[in-house]
């Protein structure tokens, strides 16, 4: 049994984050010792891994909420999670066009500019204009 800080740190989350996901019920209920100290088993650190490696993978709450739903039944079928994953690299590639486009649009107003000053910056033009 490991204490939230040492949890924390194994699994690479800030303690609040682990007091997060544990009133979210993704973990589930530490144990606690004689003076309230947080007690988390092995499961429950692999499980904050898990957490995090989905979240660093840009998964939202409620699709690691899926996919914890489906970790819990290693029996089943994969077919829900290939179609969380699918929809996930979808969502990315929509990103990836978005940001391709953004930084088309910060290329042409740098090579616009003048260098004179801010009120005729073109890149200052695009923030302002939202």
């Amino acid at each position: 049994m490991k204490r939230i800080g040492q949890a924390a740190k194994e699994a690479g989350l800030k303690v609040e984050t682990v007091r997060f996901y544990e009133a979210e019920g993704m973990i589930g209920r530490a144990e606690r010792t004689g003076g309230n100290y947080r007690l988390y088993d092995e499961a429950q650190v692999s499980r904050l891994s898990f957490i995090r490696r989905a979240r660093d993978l840009g998964f939202t709450l409620e699709q690691v909420r899926d996919l914890l739903r489906l970790a819990d039944n290693p029996r089943e079928s994969c077919a829900e999670v290939d179609v969380l994953a699918a929809s996930h690299v979808a969502e990315v590639d929509r990103k990836i066009a978005d940001l391709r486009a953004l930084r088309t649009e910060l290329v042409e107003r740098l090579d616009s500019c003048r260098r004179s000053t801010v009120a005729d910056c073109r890149v200052m033009e695009v923030l302002a204009s939202g």
